[in-house]
């Protein structure tokens, strides 16, 4: 054993027992203080006297006991006790949490009290790692904690609470197991290679590498709309100058966020912000209005503006229903030109000055559209079809379909891991055209393993594991 498992442990012989204050730092009514380890309930019992004494109090594990802290004579404050006990507790261990009033200077004399009994301070994220070390989850379950803390919106909550559950680990696990099947046909034959045994149809593992590939390929897809529903799906508002885009921007979060002017070339800058909409958090990017300008500071916006583009989900191209159509067309036709894969949706504005806008300006009359982009009529002014525009929205993102099987990756490290993974499965098959020997497929089978191992904690490094939970909060 060595590294991090040797400072853990180290640690753990130092003193095994840890404790923290587990909820947010500021005003508040009440405060929670965790405990951890084998000293638990030694410890407590020294600095904690309930009002029901009875001689197995300690061990009623699941009860909440009502006392007082003490400190030799004084009373330091009436609290709420919780006993857990091992295996059956969030870290695995002998676990206590001390309910108390949420005085800074009650938290801190219950601290130093547990800490003059025996207890240390807790490392961030110590209270999760122990979980992980004794078996209670996952790597991808306990970072999924973090998450789940972080969670802004009921999309983010949704996929958190899905990856605790372990549906993410799940189909990690049997995408292992398929790989360790795999592993031993090829390592029996490479035992028996003298004897000229073949112990797997060859036809059956290129179809099981290519099943893996596939799989493999959903799990790295999904981290698009992963990332983007954890972190804010980012839709990007742009369009030529004074077709009224900070309109729409004030007009989807409800306030007067961006500065509104009928003289061109208002916005220079990005102007960003989120707004959480049917659950799901949006993060909308007013943009310079596109045009040719002499003006180096518009010039530097419009130059962010085709940054944001590449950076965003969505676009909403938006344009002034009263334009010329040949306008139009060369504005689609610049977005498209810059990023032609990604789904735009053309924004017909200010239909409250032109009531034959349906006529005036659809779909059809541009070619430069696909089938897959949409056309919405509105005016962000008078904010008609709004409602219409964040529909569509969240009727492309449909979040509400994840279901807590889904296996929808959100972790960078995770997607970088899964994108080596698929690097090897790729030369898995190429090996298989071209005849490669067993012990080398085996090598990169070993390295598909690899990778899927250090997403759930199975391979651990010791740096990886050391970063994951110093990013934790203290008490978690």
């Amino acid at each position: 054993m060595c590294g991090i498992f040797d400072k853990i442990f180290n640690m753990i012989l130092e003193s095994n027992t840890i404790c923290a204050i587990a909820t947010a730092q500021g005003k508040g009514a009440i405060a929670v203080i965790r405990v951890s380890g084998t000293q638990t309930k030694e410890i407590v019992a020294k600095i904690f006297r309930p009002f029901k004494m009875s001689d197995n109090w300690l061990d009623e594990g699941y009860k909440i006991h009502f006392g007082e802290i003490f400190d030799g004579t004084n009373v330091v404050d009436s609290v709420l006790v919780s006993i857990f006990n091992a295996p059956n507790s969030y870290t695995g261990e002998d676990s206590a949490e001390i309910s108390c009033h949420a005085s800074q200077y009650i938290q801190t004399e219950i601290l130093r009290l547990l800490v003059q009994n025996g207890a240390r301070m807790a490392h961030p994220g110590e209270f999760t790692q122990r979980a992980f070390l004794n078996k209670k989850m996952d790597l991808s379950q306990a970072e999924a904690v973090a998450d789940l803390i972080a969670s802004s919106s009921a999309s983010s909550h949704h996929l958190a609470m899905s990856q605790m559950k372990g549906g993410y680990a799940k189909e990690l696990k049997d995408l292992r197991a398929v790989l360790l099947n795999f592993l031993s046909l090829l390592e029996l034959e490479l035992d028996f290679s003298e004897e000229d045994l073949e112990f797997a149809d060859r036809k059956q593992l290129t179809d099981i590498c290519a099943d893996l590939t596939r799989r493999v390929e959903k799990l790295v897809n999904s981290f698009k709309l992963g990332n983007a529903i954890k972190q804010g799906v980012p839709v990007c508002i742009v369009g030529e100058p004074n077709v009224g885009k900070s309109t729409l921007l004030n007009a989807l979060l409800n306030e007067d966020k961006a500065i509104v002017s009928s003289i061109p070339g208002t916005t220079r800058d990005v102007i960003e912000d989120t707004m959480v909409m049917g659950g799901v958090t949006f993060r909308f990017i007013d943009t310079a209005g596109i045009r040719k300008t002499e003006n180096e500071i518009e010039r530097i916006g419009i130059q962010k503006t085709f940054e944001n583009i590449d950076k965003a989900t969505y676009i909403l191209v938006l344009v002034d229903v009263n334009s010329d159509k040949q306008l139009v067309a060369q504005t689609i036709s610049t977005i498209k030109k810059h990023t032609p894969d990604k789904k735009i949706f053309l924004i017909v504005n200010k239909i409250d000055t032109n009531p034959d806008y349906k006529r005036q300006m659809a779909k059809a009359d541009f070619s430069e559209l696909s089938e897959n982009d949409s056309v919405v009529y509105i005016s962000a002014k008078t904010h008609e079809n709004i409602d219409d525009l964040i529909n569509l929205l969240l009727a492309e993102v449909n979040a509400g379909n994840i279901s807590q099987d889904d296996a929808i990756v959100t972790n960078f490290r995770h997607y970088e891991a899964l994108n080596h993974a698929l690097d090897s499965l790729h030369a898995i098959d190429e090996g298989f055209q071209n005849g490669l020997t067993n012990d080398l497929i085996s090598l990169e089978l070993r390295q598909v393993l690899h990778y899927l191992g250090l997403i759930t904690g199975e391979i651990s490094e010791d740096e990886m594991l050391g970063n994951i939970f110093a990013h934790f909060c203290v008490g978690k």
